[in-house]
């Protein structure tokens, strides 16, 4: 498995980057965060990525895709890293269209792939019920009733979940709290009763949603999946957006060191750049190595999700915890070399720290993912 981009991922990547540092720099996260916008991003950039084939790239195309694959997903990704943009990309693109694409029935994949690539709808994923990432612990009940079922629990950290048009949900219909065995999908309209949808307000200025469901119908059709084993399905989409978000913290990882060693070369102190010193140049080489191990390991969960490999879901949490932590250390030096002048709001390096926390608490940071490896493997 080559850890380097073919031709059309390196078409992938020009064109990714070029895009957003165009389209969706980090001035427009800051003008949507100062507005103070409930929609949390731009529909505009939205249907543009839709036309750049973007937002279907995890879409088959006999659904309107592009079906480019994970690798050309990450690397969409890691371009919104370096910029900060905002977009439903992760929830709708990647988890939802994951989703569907694995679970779906011919009439749900028909229904919302399409829309999906052409960016005519929203999609969340409704997974977490603790303060921290446990996709088994299921509480959220779906008690049969007529011909569908009724949903009642609440779920916590959904990502886009308060613009979304529909929300995947996972539910317990057999087995205890903590069993992979029970668990279904169920698609859920926001707008159905009893169903409460309360936005949230997350450091990195990202849509996230606490879900409330009191007795919400509804029917067969809206099954994803078999009853009782949706959790292969929810695993195999999670893996993909852990590991999309691994090529998200690279892309925050990336821009911070190039910012900071930028404002090495330009600060100056005691008549000389402060890049000259040899702490701080011992500093930026050991960063450059764990962002180059970072890009490595990230380009081979991606390969091996796109590629069926059994021991996906294994590179999978490995470049997530990975990935978390040197976009910790990323960020922390970035701060840390500019002085205290890096925590400022005038400094774009805070507002990197603040994302690159956020996503390495999402789906998993590398406390769950170490234990997870550890399970895998027997231990």
């Amino acid at each position: 498995m080559a850890l380097v981009l073919n031709d059309e991922e390196r078409m992938v990547k020009e064109t990714a980057d070029g895009f957003f540092a165009a389209e969706a720099p980090v001035t427009a996260m800051r003008a949507i965060r100062d507005a103070r916008d409930p929609m949390g991003f731009s529909r505009d950039l939205w249907a543009k990525m839709a036309a750049m084939g973007f937002a279907g790239v995890a879409v088959p195309e006999a659904h309107g895709g592009t079906g480019l694959g994970l690798v050309a997903a990450g690397l969409i990704q890691e371009a919104i890293g370096r910029n900060l943009s905002l977009s439903p990309f992760l929830s709708t693109s990647i988890l939802a269209a994951t989703v569907l694409a694995r679970g779906g029935t011919a009439e749900q994949k028909e229904s919302f792939l399409p829309r999906i690539a052409a960016a005519e709808l929203v999609m969340a994923l409704a997974v977490d019920e603790k303060p921290r990432h446990a996709p088994a612990h299921v509480e959220t009940r779906a008690a049969p009733h007529g011909n569908g079922f009724r949903l009642s629990g609440t779920k916590t950290h959904v990502l886009d979940g308060q613009v979304a048009d529909r929300i995947i949900v996972s539910a317990r219909t057999g087995g205890e709290a903590g069993s992979r065995h029970g668990i279904s999908l169920f698609l859920v309209d926001p707008k159905a009763k009893g169903v409460k949808v309360e936005a949230r307000a997350m450091v990195d200025s990202r849509n996230a949603a606490r879900v409330h469901l009191d007795g919400v119908e509804v029917d067969g059709a809206d099954l994803i999946g078999p009853l009782d084993e949706g959790f292969a399905i929810l695993e195999a989409a999670l893996d993909a957006g852990r590991a999309c978000l691994a090529a998200e913290m690279l892309g925050v990882s990336a821009q911070s060191f190039e910012t900071t060693l930028q404002y090495l070369k330009t600060r100056e102190q005691f008549g000389r750049p402060i890049g000259s010193f040899q702490a701080l140049q011992h500093r930026a080489a050991h960063l450059f190595c764990e962002i180059e191990l970072a890009r490595s390991v990230t380009l081979k969960a991606l390969r091996a999700l796109d590629e069926g490999d059994m021991r996906a879901p294994v590179f999978a949490s490995l470049a997530k915890a990975k990935v978390g932590d040197v976009a910790k250390l990323a960020t922390n030096e970035a701060v840390q070399m500019h002085g205290g002048m890096g925590m400022t709001d005038d400094y774009d390096v805070g507002l990197f720290m603040k994302r690159a926390r956020a996503a390495q608490e999402t789906f998993g940071d590398s406390a769950f993912h170490g234990e997870r490896v550890a399970r895998i493997m027997g231990y």
